[in-house]
């Protein structure tokens, strides 16, 4: 692995342009397919797994955004 992934994965990316609104988006929906959930599926550790891996979903989805934006923005551009 390079320094710069290193870099890339431990230093704090804050917020630019409508990420933030992203973030809130993400959470949002997060939200409210774990309140689903906790009325679709008996109390259990089913259950309680689901949502740590909810959980994760939205802490994996939200660092993409903050720390592949700029290659992400960038693929785009050269594909279109």
């Amino acid at each position: 692995m390079e320094n710069s992934e290193l870099v890339t994965r431990f230093t704090y990316h804050p917020p630019r342009g409508d990420q933030s609104v992203r973030y809130e988006n993400i959470r949002d929906k997060a939200l409210k397919f774990a309140m689903f959930l906790m009325i679709s599926t008996p109390e259990s550790r089913e259950q309680s797994l689901a949502l740590t891996h909810l959980e994760e979903t939205v802490m994996w989805a939200n660092a993409a955004i903050a720390r592949r934006e700029k290659h992400y923005l960038t693929q785009s551009k050269e594909r279109g």
